[in-house]
């Protein structure tokens, strides 16, 4: 083989690596979302914190800044013990740039309404996940709102 024909291998295969790389991203996010969920639903915080990387933020609605995985870990009980449950997590979008990508997702849950009746509940919401150095996505930046009222 020669030198051309060898760089052109290369080339080829760099193109067919790349769309392969970000779908790889999208595969493993859903899955994340899915044990993520899983987990909530389950009422693990820990489980539902061990997404998020060690210095991950949540930014959630009408509420303060939250910082660092153990934080993180009891601001998801608190959700848990409120009675959020039944969350589904549907990535719409994933778009890869190198050791970060951004998701663009939706979600729905049960919590209590009036008279502690469960009621439904849906959002939209922006991730930015970091790859760890073991080659896992993590949760770095987490941020969400809510749809309006139907």
């Amino acid at each position: 083989m020669t030198l051309k024909h060898c760089m052109l291998v290369v080339a080829i295969t760099a193109l067919c690596l790349g769309p392969a790389n970000a779908q790889s991203a999208k595969d493993a996010i859903e899955a994340s979302n899915a044990a993520f969920a899983k987990s909530l639903n389950s009422k693990d915080a820990a489980g539902v914190a061990s997404h998020y990387a060690e210095d991950a933020m949540v930014l959630p609605p009408n509420a303060m800044r939250v910082d660092g995985r153990n934080n993180i870990q009891k601001f998801w009980q608190g959700v848990i013990d409120y009675g959020v449950s039944d969350l589904k997590i549907t990535t719409v979008e994933v778009v890869e740039s190198g050791d970060f990508a951004f998701e663009q997702g939706a979600v729905s849950f049960k919590m209590p309404g009036k008279d502690s009746k469960q009621v439904d509940g849906a959002g939209k919401s922006i991730v930015v996940w970091k790859k760890a150095q073991n080659g896992n996505w993590e949760l770095y930046r987490d941020i969400w709102n809510d749809n309006p009222a139907k």
